[in-house]
């Protein structure tokens, strides 16, 4: 028991370390969350809120395992070299096609169904929750923008 949760532990500074270094992570989980507060508000049925959820999973799980073969290759070599960038090309384009297939779930569960239409409907009824929302966005531009630091070289 002590050794899975200690796998638990170092999952988690596997996280918490790339949430730092990696921008499009952070846009990920930004993305993320408002996607979330708009299911919220367009009341999600269960099975909706199932493909969300794992939508949202694929595109992060996507996105870790690209930050760990660039790293990876980062750790061979440094210099520039035409198959380590065919490699980072490929897991960069695999984190693209999840990311395109999200939006496409996203169009399915907001769009057809009119459940962005509800979430808007319910945000026009209450005009002070953009507030809350544009400050969110500010806040949720900086923590992309400025919220991780330089990765440490080995």
């Amino acid at each position: 028991m002590k050794k899975q949760l200690r796998s638990f532990g170092y999952a988690f500074e596997g996280l918490w370390g790339a949430i730092r270094t990696e921008s499009h992570l952070r846009f990920h989980l930004v993305a993320a969350l408002y996607v979330c507060i708009f299911a919220l508000l367009g009341e999600f049925s269960a099975s909706q809120w199932g493909v969300l959820i794992l939508t949202i999973c694929a595109v992060i799980s996507a996105e870790l395992v690209n930050t760990a073969l660039e790293d990876l290759c980062d750790l061979y070599s440094t210099e520039k070299n035409p198959r380590i960038k065919r490699i980072k090309d490929i897991a960069a384009c695999a984190v693209l096609i999840f990311a395109i297939g999200a939006v496409i779930v996203a169009i399915l569960l907001f769009i057809t169904t009119g459940k962005l239409q509800l979430a808007f409907s319910k945000l026009t009824a209450e005009p002070l929750w953009f507030i809350p929302l544009g400050l969110s966005a500010v806040v949720s531009a900086f923590f992309v923008i400025f919220g991780g630091r330089k990765k440490a070289s080995d």
